[in-house]
């Protein structure tokens, strides 16, 4: 789904130079990037520590957006405000990821179950859970009640409205509030150290069912926040994580697989590229450019930008 335009953007961009036009793209692609990476490092962290590939975050994503909305929007909902609407959200999101771990891999793993099986398990858990919201949500694409249309204000060249400005802000703040929760708190510590060597990690007494817990946790929290993001700057649809699930994964591979910064940074350069891109190419072809850079980035440095060499043989 590309990603149209704010409200009032499209009169600032019009008759302007191609510089001005390119300043544009790139802090479009900015938001775009950081709201890709709010939703992908979850999943990151989630392959670092035990190299499960989600397919069902995507969903995560979307559940954190409907839910949201039934909150805020629905007739048969509370009808409250999109902020407090938005904590609740992310909350249910990190019991939602918190139950799933639980009640579901934590069984699986404890049965030694294989990562190809794990692998097939997230695939159904996926398509379970967005027939499930697509049952509830309905199939009508939908907004939240506050800030949906809001005119551009003027940076200099660049046109945005307050709402997408606010989310940059505040997707780049939670991302800065990952890294510090990473480097600076014992939990952190945990974390990294089960996803360098999850045997030695538990060797050494990390608690690694703890660890793998609060990743769970975190990536249901961040998902959902995610999904408000997306949904707050464009428009909720049952399909939404699943639609913007290619991105997460072509942020993590590009940044390194099982790296949380990685995984910011990709996903920054997928937002950026996508963005940039419809200058000279039509929009609908904006992600293909973007994984065409990823492969392109893989063949030269095929770890990845901040992955780790991996030895062979």
């Amino acid at each position: 789904m590309a990603a149209p335009p704010a409200q009032g953007q499209g009169e600032v961009s019009r008759g302007r130079g191609f510089g001005a036009r390119l300043l544009q793209s790139l802090v479009d692609g900015v938001q775009f990037g950081v709201i890709i990476a709010v939703t992908a490092v979850g999943l990151s962290l989630l392959f670092g520590t035990i190299h499960l590939i989600n397919f069902a975050h995507g969903e995560f994503v979307t559940i954190g957006a409907a839910f949201a909305f039934f909150l805020n929007v629905s007739a048969a909902g509370p009808g409250w405000h999109l902020i407090p609407a938005a904590a609740a959200a992310v909350v249910f999101g990190a019991l939602l990821g918190a139950a799933v771990d639980r009640g579901l891999w934590r069984p699986l793993r404890a049965r030694g179950t294989g990562l190809i099986n794990l692998f097939i398990v997230t695939i159904g858990l996926s398509l379970l859970l967005r027939h499930v919201v697509l049952v509830l949500f309905g199939a009508r694409p939908a907004s939240f009640a506050q800030y949906d249309i809001q005119n551009a204000i003027r940076l200099g060249a660049i046109g945005i409205t307050p709402r997408d400005l606010t989310v940059t802000l505040l997707s780049v703040a939670v991302l800065v509030g990952v890294a510090v929760l990473l480097q600076r708190t014992r939990t952190g510590t945990a974390v990294r150290a089960v996803s360098v060597n999850r045997d030695l990690a538990e060797a050494s007494g990390i608690d690694v069912q703890r660890v793998v817990l609060v990743v769970w946790i975190l990536s249901g929290a961040l998902a959902a926040l995610g999904g408000v993001f997306y949904g707050l700057v464009e428009i909720i649809t049952w399909d939404m994580g699943f639609k913007l699930l290619l991105l997460m994964f072509a942020g993590i591979i590009l940044g390194g697989l099982g790296s949380a910064y990685g995984a910011m940074v990709g996903s920054l350069v997928i937002g950026i590229v996508a963005q940039v891109s419809t200058l000279w190419f039509p929009v609908d072809l904006q992600y293909a450019w973007a994984l065409l850079v990823l492969i392109v980035i893989l063949l030269v440095r095929p770890e990845g930008i901040l992955g780790r060499p991996e030895r062979t043989g």
